[in-house]
């Protein structure tokens, strides 16, 4: 089995209506006018033919997005600007479980380079019931990477430039993974994610050094702040305070990025 993913980019002018025209890189409709723009991934799974090699004909994927998806969201902008992404995002992709069929999988609505909104399968099923929520959001710290028990001569054959006895700085992206059950609950973004990373995470870590200025990457009473301890500490920081309020949601992963090279994801 492979998975095929295609991404369509589109606006929506603020009538609700989409203009059709070439399909260049900054997509089909293309902007003409003030409105809304995006784009949806899809994600296809199976076995491709054994002649063609294709799973799918990718502009089959974007017929059926631009003949689907972007009218009924188009009609949603028109009629219901006021709704939340998330808990329209399943009604959205109804045209295109029909059209795509068995090997449709999900599909990823990003609405801007910090927030998406995701259905996607696990063991070959959609729930529909349940979305994924990405939000990222900017923190900036210093750290030195060292060990206490071990001498400065291996600290600084293990770490290098990293174990600057002063510290250095970071420029982190944090990128905050929950799933909200839509039967139960509302999306959460601003009501949970947005206050619950400001609470947990910004307030306490950003513009901090983490050595000196945290008890969770001091040298004395907490971890190594490489970046894999990081996500491990912001997600058990995060999630229960996620739990907790009248929109719930249910923290599933937190990845941090320590430079446009270097991520860790917790849990995997």
């Amino acid at each position: 089995m492979v998975e095929l993913r295609r991404t369509v980019r589109f606006a929506i002018a603020p009538d609700g209506s989409s203009q059709g025209g070439k399909n260049g890189f900054g997509g089909k409709p293309p902007v003409r006018s003030l409105g809304m723009t995006g784009e949806l991934e899809v994600i296809c799974q199976g076995e491709p033919d054994p002649r063609t090699g294709y799973l799918i004909d990718i502009k089959r994927i974007d017929d059926c997005v631009r003949a689907t998806f972007v009218p009924a969201l188009g009609r949603l902008y028109r009629e219901r600007p006021e709704s939340e992404p998330g808990s329209a995002f399943p009604g959205l992709l109804d045209g295109l479980r029909e059209g795509l069929g068995e090997i449709y999988s999900g599909a990823v609505w990003r609405l801007s380079a910090a927030q998406s909104v995701a259905m996607e399968a696990e063991m070959n099923e959609v729930d529909t019931s349940r979305v994924l929520l990405r939000s990222k959001f900017d923190l900036a710290a210093a750290h030195r990477l060292h060990v206490p028990e071990l001498s400065e001569q291996e600290n600084r054959a293990l770490f290098g430039k990293c174990n600057n006895p002063a510290g250095h700085g970071h420029n982190y992206s944090v990128e905050v993974c929950a799933s909200v059950n839509l039967c139960s609950a509302p999306c959460a973004w601003g009501d949970t994610i947005e206050d619950a990373v400001e609470r947990t995470i910004l307030d306490p870590f950003d513009h901090k050094h983490l050595n000196e200025d945290t008890a969770e990457f001091s040298d004395e009473t907490g971890v190594n702040p490489t970046v894999e301890n990081i996500a491990r500490v912001f997600f058990e920081k995060l999630a229960p305070a996620m739990e907790t309020g009248e929109r719930p949601a249910k923290l599933v992963s937190v990845t941090v990025w320590e430079t446009d090279r270097t991520s860790a994801t917790f849990p995997a």
